[in-house]
C-alpha cells in the first residue's frame, strides 16, 4: 500500500456532518469530535428548550471548537428549534407571495439571530428552488413561488438577512427540486426540464445565492438528464463541479442532503456514497441518522480512506474538500464580534437605541410578515367585510400526511391560536381519508375547517365539499398552496407556522 498522509483518517472525519440521537452529545460523538470530526446536525429530537440547545452546542464545541453545527431552520413548515410550538416566522412562499425584500432580509436576520444564541454555524437553509410544479409533493409552501425572478429576488434577501446576523446560509437544493413528482425522502426524483428551461427558470436562484455570497449550497437527490443523464446530481462531476464551481463560480461549502435518504440510498451502499460524491465535488456528507454506537459514522470514514488508497478518490480532493468545510468554520468564527454585536440590537432600532424586548420585535415582525402574506375571500369577495367570530369555533383540521422535512411534533397551530383568542374551542383532526367527517349538525357553533394543499389531495377536496355543502357557513382555511376558494370565507395563509395561524386567528375573531 502507497504511502498516505498520517492525517488522511482526520480529513475523512472533517467531511462528515452526522445526525445523532439524544439531547446530550453520546460518548461516541464526543470521541470523534476530537478525532476531527467536521460537523453535526442537530434535528428536533435534539433539541428541548433554548438553554438545553446553547449547552448541547457548547458541548460539542469543547470536543471540537472548529465543528460546523448545522440545523435545518427554514421557517414556516420547517423548523427545528420551535418544533414544538411552531415557527415564529412565516416560510418562503409566505414571504414570496408578499414579495417585500426588505422584510424578508429582517426575517431572515432573526432566524439568525435565533440560531446565533445557540452558536449554530450553518442553517441548511434558504430554500431557492423554483416550485415550477404545484403537485410537487416536497418542496411547495417551501419555495417563494413558481417565478425565478421573484425566487432569486427573496434568495438574496434571506441570504443576506441570515449571513448578517453572522450565521452561514445554504442554498439548496441544486440544480432544483421545484419540478419534480416525487419525493427524494423515499425515491429519486427525475426533472424533465431541458437545457434552455433549466438555465431560464431552475438556476437564477442559485446564481443569485452565489453573487450574494452564501456561504454553503446543498445539493440534491435529484436526475437531471439535460445536465447528467448518468447520474443524480448528488453524484454528478458535471453538474457539480462542471456547473456550480466552474460555470457558475462558487467556491464555498457544498454538502449533500442526507444520504439515508431513499433516491439515492438505493443506488449503492453509504460509503460508496460518501466516497461518489466526494469525488463529483462535494465537501461535506450530510447523514441525518448515525446507529447507536457510531459505528455508521467510523465507517463512512474508512470507506473514504480506503477509497483514497485505491486510488479512486485523489487525496488532494479530500483535503479540498476538508479545506472548505474548515473555511466555513473559519468564517463563522471570524463573524463572532457581528453576532454579539448584533444581539445587543432589536430589528426596530438597528442602532440599538430601540430599548425594547428583543423577543417581543421579533413576534410582531413575525405576525406582520405572516398578515401580509394572508388572502382571503369572503363569499366571492376579497373586499368584503370581514366576519368576526363571538363564540368558539368547532376547529377541524384535515390534515394530510406532510412531508419528511417537516417533523411531524410541528403543529399547524389553528386550534391553539383560536382557543387563546377564544377559549372553548375544540379541534378535530381528519388524519386519513378513511376517518370521515365529525358530526356538524350543531349550527350553533361556527365551524372552520383547516386544508394543506387541497389541490394535490383528492380526498382532502371531497371532504371540505361534503363539509361546506352541509354547513355553507364554514369558514376554511388552506395552509398549503391554495386552490379555488370554497366556504362563505377563504383564507389562504400560504404557510404552516404558529404566526401564520395567529394571523388567521386574529382576522376571524376582528384583531389586527
Amino acid at each position: 500500500m502507497p504511502h498516505h498522509s498520517p492525517t488522511l483518517a482526520r480529513l475523512a472525519m472533517t467531511v462528515l456532518q452526522p445526525g445523532f440521537d439524544g439531547t446530550a452529545p453520546p460518548d461516541w460523538l464526543r470521541r470523534a469530535l476530537s478525532e476531527g470530526l467536521g460537523g453535526a446536525v442537530l434535528f428536533a429530537r435534539n433539541l428541548a428548550d433554548p438553554a438545553q440547545t446553547a449547552e448541547l452546542v457548547a458541548g460539542l464545541r469543547r470536543e471540537n471548537p472548529a465543528v460546523v453545527v448545522a440545523v435545518d431552520e427554514e421557517g414556516g413548515a420547517v423548523t427545528r428549534l420551535e418544533a414544538r410550538t411552531g415557527s415564529s416566522w412565516p416560510g418562503n412562499r409566505a414571504l414570496g407571495v408578499a414579495d417585500d425584500a426588505e422584510r424578508t432580509e429582517r426575517v431572515a436576520r432573526e432566524i439568525g439571530r435565533l440560531l446565533a444564541a445557540a452558536d449554530i454555524t450553518l442553517d441548511y437553509a434558504p430554500v431557492v428552488d423554483v416550485n415550477a410544479n404545484p403537485a410537487n409533493p416536497v418542496i411547495g409552501i417551501r419555495s417563494f413561488g413558481p417565478d425565478p425572478e421573484l425566487v432569486a429576488r427573496q434568495t438574496t434577501a434571506w441570504i443576506t438577512g441570515l449571513q448578517g446576523a453572522g450565521v452561514a446560509a445554504c442554498a439548496k437544493h441544486f440544480p432544483g427540486h421545484g419540478d419534480t413528482v416525487t419525493d427524494s425522502h423515499h425515491a429519486l426524483p427525475t426533472v424533465h426540464a431541458d437545457l434552455e428551461l433549466l438555465r431560464e427558470r431552475d438556476l437564477p436562484p442559485f446564481r443569485a445565492a452565489v453573487k450574494a455570497g452564501v456561504q454553503a449550497v446543498m445539493c440534491g437527490h435529484l436526475l437531471v438528464p439535460a445536465l447528467d443523464p448518468g447520474n443524480p446530481a448528488t453524484l454528478s462531476r458535471r453538474i457539480l463541479t462542471g456547473l456550480l464551481r466552474e460555470e457558475m463560480g462558487f467556491d464555498g461549502m457544498l454538502v449533500t442532503d442526507a444520504i439515508e435518504m431513499g433516491a439515492v440510498a438505493a443506488l449503492h451502499p453509504p460509503g460508496e456514497i460518501a466516497v461518489r460524491a466526494l469525488a463529483a465535488g462535494v465537501d461535506a456528507i450530510c447523514v441525518g441518522v448515525s446507529s447507536a454506537d457510531g459505528e455508521s459514522v467510523y465507517a463512512l470514514r474508512d470507506a473514504i480512506v480506503r477509497a483514497v488508497h485505491d486510488g479512486r478518490l485523489p487525496e488532494e480532493r479530500l483535503a479540498e474538500a476538508a479545506g472548505r468545510v474548515l473555511a466555513l468554520a473559519g468564517w463563522y468564527a471570524g463573524n463572532a464580534a457581528a453576532r454579539e454585536r448584533d444581539a445587543r440590537k432589536t430589528p426596530e432600532a438597528p442602532d440599538g437605541r430601540g430599548g425594547r424586548d428583543p423577543r417581543e420585535e421579533g413576534e410582531e415582525l413575525g405576525l406582520r410578515a405572516a398578515r401580509a402574506a394572508m388572502r382571503v375571500t369572503v363569499a366571492g369577495d376579497r373586499t368584503a367585510h370581514p366576519p368576526v367570530l363571538s363564540r368558539p369555533p368547532l376547529v377541524v383540521d384535515i390534515a394530510p400526511r406532510l412531508n419528511l422535512a417537516i417533523d411531524p411534533s410541528t403543529p399547524t397551530g389553528l386550534v391553539g391560536a383560536m382557543s387563546e383568542l377564544l377559549p372553548g374551542t375544540t379541534g378535530h383532526t381528519v388524519a386519513a381519508e378513511t376517518a370521515g367527517l365529525p358530526d356538524l349538525s350543531d349550527h350553533r357553533r361556527p365551524l372552520v375547517l383547516v386544508a394543506h394543499d387541497a389541490p394535490r389531495h383528492a380526498w382532502v377536496r371531497d371532504l371540505l365539499s361534503q363539509a361546506v355543502r352541509l354547513r355553507p357557513d364554514a369558514i376554511v382555511i388552506e395552509t398549503g398552496l391554495p386552490g379555488e376558494p370554497t366556504g362563505a370565507v377563504h383564507i389562504a395563509t400560504h404557510g404552516i407556522s404558529r404566526v401564520s395561524a395567529r394571523a388567521a386567528a386574529l382576522w376571524l375573531t376582528g384583531g389586527q
